[in-house]
């Protein structure tokens, strides 16, 4: 167990006797909620945030969506890593069930929220740093990526990091992260640099089994403070999305298998398309990014001449480009995902499936219900590019593969368990038709997953028993599996895949 301070060069831990707890520390004996954070107050003073407060309902409920609000005990704001430690260790060290949020944009019920428990809101850590020599960027966890791809601009530089600038910076990063910048540099987590910590430096010479754990672990290992990631040269891209009518998708089915299929991918082009089979307005977006200054590139060149009804693409900065890309606004909503390999017969299979399913009526019959397909192809360049970047937990085959999402958004609280049940199912039948087809990859997107998915399984046996040595290395007593209780946990102890 640990407090990670990712800074210049160097991943640190701080805290590291947290790994070892005291005799006192029992999880069946807990100090309760309400008494820790008594304690916390008294050491952190206004950095605690109690039910009691007139901000305690805008801290509390500051996650997304309301699927992911809780009613935490107290909220703490630490602002430095010595406070998150000491905190930590006296939770820990008591029994005490803690979350802990970064930005706060998973729509996963308790994911970064607790209710009788203590809320780590890591906001305060919202400091942006650029180091021109070294080439990387020094990051608060607390921070958007808004803010962060805001203030590298200044500079013509980028990092690798979120598609939508309201997401934050600490939870899409540990999930591994995808970018429109992957197939060029591989995912956020494969851009985490180094770091620096007063009791433990890992890296890919010091403790590199720490370091390759957070790349995709969640908070299965410890609480980030500040990441530092590699930088790269950034200015206009021709990028925006158009907007077709339903009808034409199996035309963007055909384009989009031409677009995976190429012998040797473009590594500046990159795209995302949604269908919106209950939407009458919205029919497919296609969202397309190219990453230089180049219009009509020939990446694209499948999708030219089917009609369009509305076009935004135009050379703008990346920054301008993805401040298009808007969340939706629903107050409930989740994802599920799952993965499969190109091919023609598959995707007119999944295509029949999401436009045809009954689940479909079923999610239309809820108040405001509404359902958004998302294709995400992920060619080898990304894979690659993070194996050279020192490899990541994901365990990932170097195949051109769709990374596959449902969103589903609604109303009413009361309908929240037919909404997942409808979404489930359809995401299960998607599976099972790459099933049939031999085209399955085993691999589900943290970040596009539902809580109830078992994501770091997916990773494979190999991947999770080498995850498992780390935890046992750095968190013997596996408090963040069991005090932690929220996110995506190891899989149990002797848990394997086929």
């Amino acid at each position: 167990m640990a407090i990670i301070s990712l800074r210049l060069r160097a991943l640190s831990i701080l805290g590291v006797l947290l790994c070892r707890p005291s005799p006192s520390y029992c999880l069946l004996n807990q100090t309760s909620a309400s008494s820790a954070c008594a304690y916390l107050e008294s050491i952190l003073g206004t950095g605690v945030v109690l039910p009691s407060g007139d901000r305690y309902h805008s801290v509390s409920e500051k996650n997304w969506v309301q699927t992911a609000w809780a009613s935490p005990t107290c909220v703490i704001q630490p602002t430095t890593a010595q406070q998150v430690s000491r905190a930590v260790k006296y939770l820990a060290q008591r029994g005490v069930h803690f979350a802990i949020r970064s930005g706060g944009h998973s729509p996963a019920p308790l994911g970064a929220n607790i209710n009788d428990g203590v809320l780590f809101d890591m906001s305060g850590f919202n400091s942006v740093e650029y180091h021109a020599g070294q080439g990387v960027a020094v990051v608060g966890t607390g921070l958007r990526w808004g803010d962060v791809y805001h203030y590298l601009d200044q500079y013509n530089v980028t990092v690798v990091g979120g598609r939508i600038l309201q997401v934050g910076v600490g939870g899409l990063t540990l999930g591994s992260g995808l970018s429109y910048l992957s197939d060029m540099y591989g995912l956020a987590c494969d851009n985490i640099v180094l770091a620096d910590g007063s009791i433990v430096n890992a890296n890919k010479h010091s403790h590199p089994d720490l370091w390759w754990a957070l790349k995709g672990g969640a908070n299965n290992f410890g609480v980030v403070t500040r990441f530092t990631f590699t930088t790269y040269p950034t200015g206009n891209v021709w990028g925006g999305y158009r907007m077709y009518t339903l009808d034409v998708l199996p035309d963007l089915f055909s384009a989009l298998l031409q677009y995976q299929s190429v012998p040797v991918k473009d590594v500046y082009a990159n795209l995302m398309m949604q269908a919106f089979p209950l939407n009458g307005t919205i029919g497919v977006l296609l969202n397309m990014v190219y990453n230089k200054p180049v219009e009509m590139p020939a990446a694209f060149a499948p999708f030219y001449d089917i009609p369009a009804i509305a076009d935004t693409v135009h050379i703008q900065p990346m920054t301008d480009f993805l401040a298009s890309q808007i969340p939706p606004s629903l107050p409930r909503l989740n994802w599920y995902a799952t993965s499969f390999k190109t091919d023609a017969t598959l995707f007119k299979t999944v295509e029949k499936i999401v436009t045809t399913a009954p689940e479909l009526d079923t999610i239309r019959n809820l108040t405001a219900g509404s359902i958004a397909v998302g294709w995400q192809p992920i060619s080898t360049n990304a894979i690659v590019a993070g194996h050279v970047r020192g490899g990541n937990t994901l365990g990932l085959e170097t195949v051109n593969q769709t990374w596959f999402v449902i969103d589903i958004g609604w109303w009413n609280e009361e309908d929240d368990a037919v909404a997942n049940e409808a979404t489930a199912s359809l995401i299960g039948k998607v599976e099972d038709a790459a099933k049939s087809s031999g085209k399955h990859v085993d691999y589900i997107f943290m970040n596009d997953a539902a809580v109830s998915q078992d994501v770091i399984g997916h990773y494979g046996n190999k991947s999770v028993a080498k995850l498992r040595g780390v935890q046992r290395r750095y968190d013997p007593r596996e408090v963040f599996q069991k005090l932690v209780p929220g996110g995506f946990k190891l899989p149990p102890e002797g848990q394997k895949r086929r």
